[in-house]
């Protein structure tokens, strides 16, 4: 997709810093989060199996858990554990037609997952020897890895302490 250049280019950036300097407040002047935090986020995949076989024995993220889907006879609900309590989970939808992913609104742009430096080390050699292909961190995002899962989802592997971006604390 074009990327804005020049003037565009500059009123993006113009609009963004009026943005941050109406809304974002520092962490001593936020008010509590009215929830506990993500519990899962549900995506869909196109083959339970390939999905399993991915983020189970390629990634090495537990599958907990595989029922049927209470809101679609035959549809599939599964979870894996990402760590820190947290959950995804899929769906499949038997009989739907589920066109290639592409990047537009209402998609899940990717999924960023924290990864200590040992770990972050241990996937990227995980992905070359299976050539698997990956984004970063030659792209000037040092502490970042990207995949496409099977079903197109981008997940990332981010080198950072949970609540951090960029050695930047935003929660506690």
């Amino acid at each position: 997709m074009p990327q804005p250049e020049g003037a565009e280019l500059e009123a993006v950036r113009a609009r963004r810093e009026e943005l941050k300097a109406k809304y974002v407040r520092p962490r001593a002047e936020r008010p509590a989060p009215p929830t506990g935090g993500i519990h899962h986020l549900a995506l869909i995949c196109r083959d339970v199996e390939e999905t399993i076989r991915f983020y189970s024995e390629f990634l090495g993220f537990p599958l907990v858990e595989l029922v049927e889907n209470r809101d679609y006879a035959g549809s599939s609900h599964f979870f894996f554990d990402l760590g820190n309590r947290t959950l995804l989970g899929f769906f499949d939808f038997p009989g739907h037609e589920h066109p290639e992913f592409t990047e537009t609104l209402g998609n899940v742009q990717h999924i960023a997952l924290s990864v200590t430096p040992e770990r972050f080390d241990e996937i990227r050699a995980k992905l070359d020897e299976a050539g698997v292909d990956y984004l970063g961190p030659d792209r000037g995002v040092h502490n970042s890895l990207y995949i496409r899962d099977p079903n197109g989802t981008g997940v990332e592997f981010y080198r950072e302490r949970q609540g951090w971006f960029e050695d930047v604390h935003l929660v506690d």
